[in-house]
């Protein structure tokens, strides 16, 4: 072939990209915008009411409990519902820890966390032996054998519960305000725990878990330490807000601490939040939570209200109200990579 009917070359260099999490600068705005957040939580006890506060703090647990679930089954692949065996734990363990032990009310909130990793972690070779529906039965299971369990003791009062000791002699406004200040940092920690866990190795390998179990373990991913990570990260993130249910109304019973109702409003919270995000189960439950406190008057309505909300928000918004604002375009907590050019 001669030069002159030769295909022509390129020599143009080959486009340059790179890999993301978001943009620096982008990130420093909404990490100043957060702290700024936190800090005006933080005054909001000075200028609300005490009901306003009781209030709020069961926002932060249902911040906690989105969180964790989405943890869980957004990142982790696991769909569990049975996390109201730990958010049972983390109120009577608080309860008892405090009252009995005499250890200092916050310090018995941690050690009741951890209560709730010692059995997630004993609990987790069961439940790890079951896959997709049975998992989820499973964990069910194991709920309800604790509840059990709890009402077999007379220390824990059986089946008529415990009321809270720790506060007594303590007047109602400094008690009002030490829960909410401790609620609002446990949701911190919370939230920026899973952020800085999805940012990690860890993360990485959960994503790639959820996608394809087998595949990840082809390449090197060590599946069942992930996957045991996370759910005891959930034990305990459920055992926390289950100590702050507890500490805000004082009084833990049976049939309420292990209610599935807590396990059904965290499914809520993420899907009409976003699963897969962590804004997503944030907004999740600021949505929850509005219609929880406007519409509790219509009785069992109020639960048809809530089944008709998510089952619009899964037709139209399959990605939940965050994908649905942002379009994939936005995100506080930079946790996905992205090419870029």
């Amino acid at each position: 072939m001669s030069a002159a009917t030769s295909p022509a070359v390129s020599t143009a260099a080959p486009a340059a990209v790179r890999v993301a999490r978001g943009d620096l600068k982008g990130g420093i705005a909404f990490a100043v915008l957060a702290v700024a957040v936190v800090l005006l939580a933080a005054v909001v006890p000075y200028v609300v009411t005490l009901g306003q506060l009781t209030d709020l703090v069961g926002l932060f647990t249902l911040v906690i409990l989105g969180t964790t679930w989405n943890l869980l089954a957004g990142y982790g692949g696991m769909v569990s519902v049975g996390q109201q065996a730990y958010i049972g734990v983390g109120g009577y363990g608080t309860f008892y820890i405090a009252d009995t032990l005499g250890v200092p009310l916050v310090l018995s909130v941690v050690l009741a966390a951890v209560v709730c990793v010692v059995i997630a972690f004993l609990a987790s070779f069961l439940v790890f032996r079951l896959v997709g529906g049975y998992f989820a039965i499973g964990t069910w299971v194991i709920a309800e054998v604790i509840k059990l369990l709890t009402t077999q003791f007379d220390a824990l009062g059986g089946g008529t519960g415990l009321s809270l000791g720790a506060f007594r002699g303590v007047d109602r406004v400094s008690r009002v305000a030490t829960v909410y200040w401790l609620s609002l940092a446990v949701t911190v920690v919370v939230v920026l725990g899973t952020y800085l866990l999805m940012r990690s190795k860890v993360g990485l390998g959960l994503t790639a878990i959820r996608d394809e179990r087998v595949a990840a373990a082809n390449v090197g991913v060590r599946v069942d330490r992930g996957r045991r990570i996370v759910y005891l990260a959930a034990a305990a993130g459920a055992g926390l807000a289950g100590a702050l249910i507890a500490i805000n109304n004082l009084r833990v019973a049976p049939d309420s601490n292990y209610s599935v109702n807590y396990t059904a409003a965290m499914i809520f919270i993420v899907i009409i939040g976003g699963i897969g995000t962590i804004e997503g189960p944030v907004v999740g439950a600021v949505v929850y939570w509005v219609l929880q406190n406007q519409l509790a008057d219509l009785g069992t309505w109020y639960m048809v209200v809530l089944g008709v909300v998510a089952i619009v928000i899964v037709l139209l918004a399959p990605q939940g109200l965050w994908g649905l604002v942002t379009r994939g375009k936005l995100q506080v907590f930079p946790v996905h990579y992205r090419v870029r050019a």
